[in-house]
Order: C-alpha cells, then structure tokens, then sequence
C-alpha cells in the first residue's frame, strides 16, 4: 500500500511546530486546527493520497472533482513556523492508518520539527459546560508548560486510550525523539463542537503568543450552548414523566 504525494511548492521552514487536526470526535481537533490555519494565511504545499481513503471524489459547484487527502499547510505565528496537518478523511483500516501517518511523518523529519501537538475530542457521553482541554504527552518533561497554559493531566486519563491520527503522530513523536502532545477537548461526542474546539485553540494561541480574531467561532459555541439547554430541558421533561409514571 503506497501514498501519493504531490506538492505545490517546498517551502523553507525553519524547525516548525507541527499541529494535526483531522476529523474525530465532535470534530474538535479538525474545526480548531482549520480555524487556526486560516487566521494565520496558512498556505498548503502538499498533498497525500492514499489507497485507504474512500474511493470516491466530491463535485464542486463548477464540476470539478476534489478526490480524498490529507494535506500540509504552512504558516507562521510571530517568528515561529507551522506545519498543519489537515484533510476530511483519515485512514479507514489500522494499517492504512499507520502507513499514511508514518508517510507524512518523513516528509515532516526533513523539516526538523521541534514539537508535534495533536488535537482531538475526548468524549464524556453528557452535557460539558465548561470544556477542559486533557493532555497526554510523550515524555513527563513535556507536561510543565502546558499545565502553565491550563492543560488537565489526569493519570491514566482517557481509559480507552486515544486512537486515530491524534494517536499515532504522539506515538512517532516519541520514536523520534520529538516533544509531542495530544491536546483534547471534552465533548459530548454526538455533534460538531465548536465550543470545545474553541477551548482548545485557547491554549494554542496562548502557546503560539498570537491574537486571533474568534468571532465566528464564538458564535457556533454560543450555539452549542443553546443546544445543551434544549437536551437538559427534554431530559428534566423526560424525568418530570417518570415520576408521574412511578405515582400512577
């Protein structure tokens, strides 16, 4: 099994930071990444192509077909460059998985990376309030400045572990010997989150030291907010029921 890569330039970048935000639970890490890529004028420079993405092409409003990748994008935030690692796929077999992320992988060794941090959702199956962003890292010597920026550690935290690209970028981040972080935003799990993407970009604008214009996004959240009332009052409606029922 073997990916294609195309690129539209090289560009050069000095030791950037790496952040992967593919689609997962809620899509937190996808909307959060995105969102960020785009207020920093993010440019993509390359494109994988892979036998374990669906074998279907889009159509756009014109006719023309946009087939399954992932994609690099560059940026810069202040002096320090970025690489993002985005797409609406990723790879639908466990060895697709590891064989298109370990792909991308080399070509992000010839830029020397000096950290790679993933972004995902961690689901909680109930109502979130307040998200928290959880972390786990591949070395302990990682997590101090991240708990300075408001990142939850908890031991042995998510107990399913974590999976998908946001794993396994973790894991070759380790092999190779860079720092490297999964940053997750608590989520229901059963929609699209904005406010637990937004949580997470807190802490990478806070990492990065750069303002970002989040309007847009605050306005999905407050969205997700009123979504929460109407789940909290059809259940306080469904219990108000069967109590009625225990005394009927």
């Amino acid at each position: 099994m073997e990916s294609i890569i195309r690129y539209d330039s090289k560009p050069e970048l000095d030791r950037p930071m790496v952040i992967e935000g593919l689609p997962g639970i809620g899509n937190v890490g996808k909307i959060a990444a995105d969102y960020l890529a785009t207020a920093l004028g993010a440019e993509r420079f390359a494109c994988l192509y892979s036998p374990d993405f669906p074998p279907q092409v889009s159509v756009d409003s014109e006719s023309v077909a946009d087939f399954a990748r992932n994609e690099l994008w560059s940026a810069k935030a202040g002096d320090r460059d970025i690489i993002f690692i985005s797409g609406n796929y990723q790879g639908s077999t466990p060895e697709g998985q590891f064989l298109i992320c370990s792909d991308i992988m080399e070509v992000l060794i010839g830029y020397d990376p000096s950290e790679i941090v993933t972004l995902g959702g961690y689901g909680t199956g109930g109502i979130v309030e307040s998200p928290r962003v959880l972390g786990a890292v591949s070395r302990k010597e990682v997590r101090p400045a991240y708990e300075a920026l408001g990142v939850v550690f908890e031991p042995g935290e998510p107990k399913g572990g974590i999976v998908g690209a946001s794993a396994m970028f973790l894991a070759l981040g380790q092999i190779y010997g860079i720092d490297s972080i999964c940053l997750m935003g608590e989520t229901p799990g059963y929609f699209i989150d904005h406010k637990s993407a937004g949580a997470v970009m807190a802490i990478l604008v806070k990492k990065l030291g750069v303002e970002v214009d989040t309007k847009e996004l605050d306005t999905h959240s407050a969205m997700i907010d009123e979504l929460n009332q109407k789940v909290r009052e059809l259940e306080n409606s469904r219990s108000s029921c069967e109590d009625l029922n225990y005394f009927g």
